[in-house]
């Protein structure tokens, strides 16, 4: 049974949520980071809803040699890696293989900030409240290089938001982040498409279009509380590298 109509659906919501958070209240210099491609009409529906700037990070996933559905690992912008040692380990992958498949990553990495921002540098959050946001979250490797690389611009505060993600990710996830907010953890998980009625890739186009129209988003208009589920108080569980 899916949660979200689609991702503008689940964004809205999440935006909802994240306005009632301790963290971001009597808070301006906000900026909120969508992880292309999924990610950005999910991070567009907070950004209208907070009221804040949209911004994008690219993080693409590192795939196995010949099966390449299945991450061995993720890779961002600026060459941050996050490597699945268990995945890497028992197929024995060699790190040559793994310096190939990060070498084209790196290529599509590049592609997609000239495509997305006409080779404009990724804004700067330093000292600002960062909320990182994906469409959901399965293994989390992308995330996790999303938020080393976002750590290393010295953000005052790293917030994680995603509509749905499974109770494990999210607990492996919160030690590296300040706050992880998710509204949904369904014991059940197999998949983040699982959970929306509408599921189509989002386009290059779409992400351009999108990141054009945040720089005139609207004021936010207020809106009920919505529950959130927020992570701060789950133990943090062994993380691997």
């Amino acid at each position: 049974m899916s949660l979200f109509k689609n991702r503008r659906q689940a964004g809205e919501l999440l935006g909802r949520s994240l306005r009632t958070l301790p963290a971001l209240q009597d808070v301006t210099d906000i900026q909120v980071i969508g992880l292309p491609r999924g990610g950005v009409p999910v991070a567009y529906e907070v950004a209208q809803k907070i009221g804040t700037g949209l911004d994008v990070l690219i993080v693409r996933k590192l795939g196995v040699p010949g099966h390449e559905e299945l991450a061995m690992g993720a890779i961002a912008s600026g060459g941050i890696q996050v490597l699945n040692r268990d995945v890497v380990d028992s197929l024995s992958i060699s790190e040559k293989e793994i310096e190939q498949v990060a070498l084209q990553e790196e290529r599509e990495i590049f592609r997609r900030n000239s495509l997305y921002r006409d080779g404009k540098p990724r804004i700067n959050v330093r000292g600002k409240v960062v909320i990182l946001v994906d469409d959901g979250l399965a293994t989390g490797s992308t995330m996790r290089a999303a938020v080393r690389t976002l750590r290393n611009d010295q953000p005052k505060l790293l917030i994680v938001a995603v509509p749905v993600a499974p109770a494990s990710t999210c607990q492996q996830l919160r030690r590296d982040v300040d706050e992880l907010v998710c509204l949904h953890t369904p014991e059940n998980f197999l998949s983040v498409g699982l959970w929306y009625d509408e599921f189509e890739q989002t386009s290059d186009e779409e992400v351009r279009e999108l990141l054009q129209s945040a720089k005139t988003l609207p004021k936010p208009v207020e809106s009920s509380r919505s529950e959130v589920i927020s992570t701060k108080n789950i133990p943090s569980a062994e993380l691997p590298v």
